[in-house]
């Protein structure tokens, strides 16, 4: 039979729940404030000439056209090198490596790597490629393949893991090499979760800044994708800087704020309808 609970039990128990309830509000208020505080002073802002054509400091227009296509540039060449590293690395230790001491020294490695500031981030990536290459996207491409590696690779591990072994014992059963299971069997049993890792690491491309300070420079030019990769350009989060910080646009600012708080709901919703769709398909 239950024991009642005592009166103090009871106290605590209905403190806690409302402390939690607290924490929740407060966090679901900051997160809903901040959401609409940028939408409401970004969009009144973002218009077609804004969106479309690139700043003439002639005539005093202001256009933001070289910094999405420098973004859009920057996201593909890092995720063309750090995907084939980082889900390569992955296999190698999850599939292939017999030494788990040194699986583990490695996978110590890349959880410090992931807590690194990204400034220090942009000051090695200044050193190593901008001071060999110069100031250019793909200076700035090179930091976030190292920035965004060990995410890479510790999002397609845990997802190889959840690959039953049964799987791999059922395949090497009716004599298929290695190689073919990691390719038939393992890799599309957990392609949620590289698919998951590679979408995760374009929200945190989109949003990085302090590394790109460093090597990919400032400049508004429009260019071709090979071209602009070997030149100095600014991504929309560094535009955002420039207008906010050196030129006092805040309403440019504003403006690019929103439309990178659109594109992180995006990529979040992805990620999301991603995972439900792989999990439905395996059910």
């Amino acid at each position: 039979m239950k024991q009642p609970l005592s009166k103090k039990r009871k106290i605590y128990e209905v403190l806690m729940k409302a402390l939690m309830l607290l924490a929740v509000g407060l966090t679901a208020a900051l997160v809903l404030f901040l959401l609409v505080y940028v939408i409401v002073k970004g969009v009144p802002n973002i218009t077609w000439e804004l969106l479309s054509t690139k700043p003439s400091y002639l005539t005093g227009r202001i256009g933001i056209l070289p910094d999405i296509l420098n973004t859009l540039y920057i996201v593909i060449a890092t995720l063309v090198i750090v995907l084939p590293l980082g889900v390569g690395a992955a296999i190698y230790l999850t599939e292939y490596a017999s030494n788990q001491r040194i699986v583990s020294i490695i996978e110590y490695a890349a959880e410090i790597l992931s807590g690194i500031p990204s400034i220090i981030y942009g000051l090695v990536g200044m050193l190593l490629f901008s001071n060999n290459m110069g100031t250019c996207l793909m200076a700035g491409a090179l930091t976030l393949v190292i920035m965004n590696l060990p995410t890479i690779m510790r999002t397609t591990q845990e997802s190889l893991k959840t690959v039953p072994r049964s799987y791999r014992e059922g395949a090497f059963g009716l004599g298929a090499g290695k190689w073919r299971v990691v390719r038939t069997v393992v890799l599309p049993g957990c392609v949620d979760g590289v698919i998951t890792g590679c979408i995760l690491s374009v929200g945190r491309i989109l949003g990085e800044s302090a590394a790109l300070l460093f090597t990919a420079g400032f400049a508004h030019a429009v260019n071709g994708i090979i071209e602009g990769l070997a030149s100095p350009g600014a991504t929309l989060t560094v535009a955002l800087y420039v207008y906010a910080k050196e030129q006092g646009e805040f309403g440019v600012a504003f403006a690019i704020a929103a439309i990178l708080m659109v594109l992180t709901i995006l990529i979040n919703f992805a990620t999301t309808t991603v995972q439900k769709k792989f999990a439905k398909k395996r059910s």
